[in-house]
């Protein structure tokens, strides 16, 4: 008897059916219904024979190489005749079951996968290469899904229930994990997975892949070193804690950083580094450290810098006045589409810190605190670029003023849908300038000489 015919007899379907998709689909999920319920008989069996309380003691290939002797065991006693491919298969998914996220491992273990969308037990898309594509991987119900989900948000001390049925966590490489559960999500536990690369990238990477020039490049390491604010602002994954983990990387290894985040995602290359982290509410409602709690914190660390992950709230006065009071060089990123709807948002973020300051004060506070913004975004091709540059010269009246140093210039779609554009400098000669050439740091001014280039 094969797997199919088994799968088929053990659901009272045929194997061979003939007639409408329909059928054939309740057919096809019927099958897939009997394979799980198979794996999860011999996961169950397995976990019933491992003796727990040494399992964490052993070394995971060591551990890895039991489960399969056992797994391959408990499969020849269920009777169950399988070809080689289909044996291996049952063993390699029930190691990932026991020892990593069940059906979401191979995913992880695929360098090109940006995404992974995971909308209930039957629907898992990923992103690849800028593109959204559903895949065959599906969990056996929604407590299978749930398993994963509670083995992910307890490793980060976080919890999810019908109490608490948003969490936000992170994964061993960095990614973010978000999580919303029933009843606020209607279709079963949602997943969403942003990854990180295993090895971080680099500012030539950047380069190479046409997100920014390499004058930007070299503008982008002076201004890091020279301790200019940077706040760098963009829509849902355009890029943002990417290339915040790239700028970091040209902070000198001599300078203690300490890093602010409400679910610890940067992965900074120096050795001298404090990460910080909120923590919600515990199940009585208290105990929450909120991000402005962290800022307020960090300023008695005595830090060289203060990154803070992403902006959300009242933070955001209390990271302005760090950066006016020697605390520069600090670098966060904001939710926006544009530089000047970036500092709209700081403003009203301000204003949640609750005092009711005037709006002259907040732009005052933003125009000496802010040196440059970088807008990043995601273009219709999946690329990711940086479209704007620009340096915040200062107030006129009541109104923040900005000069734009570098923009992209999209030009249309080529045939196969990419887009067409270029980079080029405004021409504008920033201020910053001369402070780069006070801190010592060599930048010619004929990069921002006004000429296109690719």
């Amino acid at each position: 008897m094969s797997i199919s015919e088994w799968k088929a007899k053990k659901n009272g379907v045929s194997t061979v059916v003939f007639g409408d998709p329909s059928q054939r689909r309740n057919t096809l999920d019927a099958e897939i219904r009997a394979y799980q319920d198979l794996k999860s008989t011999i996961h169950r069996k397995l976990v019933d024979r491992l003796d727990l309380s040494t399992v964490s003691e052993i070394p995971t290939e060591q551990l890895s190489g039991i489960i399969k002797a056992v797994v391959e065991s408990l499969i020849a006693n269920e009777g169950i005749p399988l070809t080689r491919v289909e044996r291996d298969r049952l063993v390699l998914e029930i190691q990932h079951e026991t020892l990593g996220l069940g059906p979401l491992e191979p995913l992880l273990q695929d360098p090109d996968i940006a995404d992974i969308l995971v909308n209930g037990p039957n629907q898992v898309y990923i992103e690849k290469h800028g593109k959204l594509e559903r895949t065959e991987v599906a969990f056996k119900d929604d407590d299978h899904l749930m398993s994963v989900i509670e083995r992910i948000v307890s490793k980060v001390g976080r919890r999810v229930d019908e109490s608490s049925p948003l969490v936000d966590a992170r994964l061993p490489d960095g990614s973010r994990v978000n999580v919303i559960i029933p009843p606020l999500s209607l279709d079963g536990p949602v997943v969403s997975i942003r990854r990180f690369g295993i090895s971080p990238l680099k500012m030539e990477n950047l380069v190479e892949y046409q997100s920014l020039t390499g004058e930007m490049a070299r503008t982008f390491a002076a201004m890091i070193k020279a301790r200019l604010n940077i706040l760098v602002s963009g829509g849902t994954g355009a890029g943002k804690t990417t290339l915040l983990n790239i700028l970091s990387a040209s902070i000198p290894d001599t300078e203690r950083i300490v890093t602010i985040e409400d679910s610890a995602e940067l992965i900074l290359q120096q050795e001298h580094v404090v990460r910080l982290e909120t923590r919600p509410p515990n199940i009585e409602g208290k105990g929450t450290v909120t991000q402005r709690d962290l800022v307020r914190n960090a300023l008695r660390m005595r830090p060289d810098r203060i990154i803070v992950g992403e902006v959300r709230g009242g933070e955001a006065l209390d990271m302005l006045q760090a950066m006016n009071t020697g605390h520069d060089g600090s670098i966060s990123t904001i939710h926006a589409n544009s530089p000047r709807d970036a500092l709209a948002r700081l403003e009203t973020m301000v204003l949640m810190a609750g005092y009711d300051l005037p709006a002259r004060a907040i732009r005052e506070q933003m125009s000496s605190a802010l040196n440059v913004m970088i807008q990043v975004a995601r273009l219709s091709d999946g690329t990711r670029k940086i479209v704007k540059v620009s340096e915040v010269t200062g107030m006129e009246g009541d109104v923040l003023v900005m000069q734009d140093i570098f923009v992209y210039e999209k030009q249309g779609l080529t045939d196969e849908g990419k887009v067409k554009g270029q980079f080029h400098a405004t021409g504008v000669r920033p201020k910053f300038l001369d402070v780069i050439h006070t801190a010592g740091i060599h930048l010619e001014s004929e990069i921002f000489a006004y000429r296109k280039q690719k």
